[in-house]
């Protein structure tokens, strides 16, 4: 939906099954025309939408494609942002590091990423223009080699290339964001500010790289990271680096007592990775790899020196605080302070909590229409305390 100041906000339709496209497409008809219904009648309803690899290579052919855009004006809905993070499923079986595969060192990465730029070119309405957002390159433990980092800077100059002269072509402005998040090749903002200077080295004075390529600025990933937000951002737009989406998106926050470790339990599932940044009572900073790591080492009684966890487990933006664990809403509501301040510094924004199956049955005792639907409502009032919204 259209807010305040040429901003516009969706919900990442990855909450939804999705595996290949005529699934994809009917999630869109009964799920999100319902959340339409509910947040946006009668106006322009945006769409964050997901496309795997193969819904993107089934809505591609040209007389999908035609019946998509007929579907959308007959909706009275657009898309300006894709997903294209996930390349493979994305619910109901073990996701975890492969949802980082193929990763950017691979031409598959390339042509997947190029095939939703060319959709997007076809769909979203010229004056919003465009924004896919992916994976962080790698996950970490996948790079092992320097021959490795200079094929995924090839491959996404390759890109920024492409899409440089698809929006010529088209009219339209298209960019690429690298979506930080735990324990992958780019995981943190001083990490991204560093590949990026990395690529600017590889074609000096080359202005498609501001202008095609920027980060996605996922709130819970960040946040996980023990970042500032303000901080964050302001030193991302100092280093000219393109605000490209902004994830609205909160994650769990703990004290790991025993009776919240206990509690925890239920968050330790097998689809998605859950990654754990424990910070002890100096600072100092410990990365788990996925949530039962971190409750194995609290376990084996390695965590007494730590005073709070952060963990990669999207939890609705409306979740209000428990007694056994908080969320990371505090980051969230700094960013929309920083965009409140700087409108200019980015106008796709996108609620992501993917993790709709898999939250614990006291987090989801509604219908996932009315969990879309309550985070619309948190998030319009946030916004309206900011001046990004007006409700009429």
């Amino acid at each position: 939906m259209r807010l305040s100041r040429d901003i516009h906000l969706a919900y990442c339709t990855n909450i939804h099954r999705g595996g290949d496209w005529p699934e994809t497409f009917r999630s869109l008809s009964e799920y999100t025309l319902r959340v339409r219904d509910r947040v946006s009648a009668g106006k322009p309803y945006a769409i964050g939408l997901r496309l795997g690899d193969i819904a993107s290579r089934q809505l591609a052919q040209a007389g999908e494609l035609y019946k998509f855009r007929a579907w959308l004006e007959e909706n009275n809905c657009y898309v300006f942002t894709i997903n294209g993070f996930p390349y493979g499923d994305f619910h109901g079986k073990r996701v975890k590091e492969q949802v980082y595969k193929p990763d950017w060192t691979t031409v598959e990465r390339v042509e997947y990423t190029k095939r939703l730029f060319d959709i997007l070119a076809s769909i979203a309405p010229a004056e919003l223009g465009g924004s896919v957002s992916t994976v962080p390159c790698s996950f970490k433990q996948f790079i092992t080699t320097a021959e490795q980092v200079e094929a995924m800077r090839r491959n996404v100059w390759d890109v920024v290339e492409y899409i440089d002269v698809l929006s010529k072509k088209t009219g339209r402005d298209l960019h690429l964001g690298l979506e930080p998040e735990p324990l992958c090749y780019l995981e943190t903002t001083d990490e991204m500010i560093q590949f990026y200077r990395q690529l600017r080295d590889d074609h000096p004075g080359d202005d498609r790289l501001p202008k095609r390529l920027g980060i996605n600025y996922d709130a819970c990933h960040l946040a996980v990271e023990f970042e500032d937000a303000a901080d964050a951002l302001g030193s991302l737009i100092a280093e000219g680096i393109r605000i490209s989406k902004l994830h609205l998106s909160s994650a769990l926050k703990v004290r790991p007592s025993a009776e919240t470790l206990d509690a925890l339990a239920g968050f330790a599932e097998d689809i998605y990775f859950h990654q754990v940044v424990a910070r002890d009572v100096d600072g100092l900073l410990t990365r788990h790899r996925d949530l039962p790591d971190a409750l194995n080492a609290a376990a084996r009684g390695e965590t007494t020196d730590d005073n709070e966890w952060r963990i990669h487990f999207h939890v609705p933006l409306h979740c209000p605080p428990t007694a056994l664990y908080g969320t990371t809403a505090d980051q969230l509501q700094c960013v929309i302070e920083t965009l409140a301040a700087n409108p200019a510094m980015c106008s796709h924004i996108e609620m992501e909590t993917y993790t709709w199956e898999v939250l614990p049955n006291e987090m989801k005792q509604r219908d996932v229409v009315d969990q879309l639907a309550g985070e619309y409502d948190w998030t319009l009032a946030k916004l309206a305390e900011q001046g990004i919204y007006s409700v009429d």
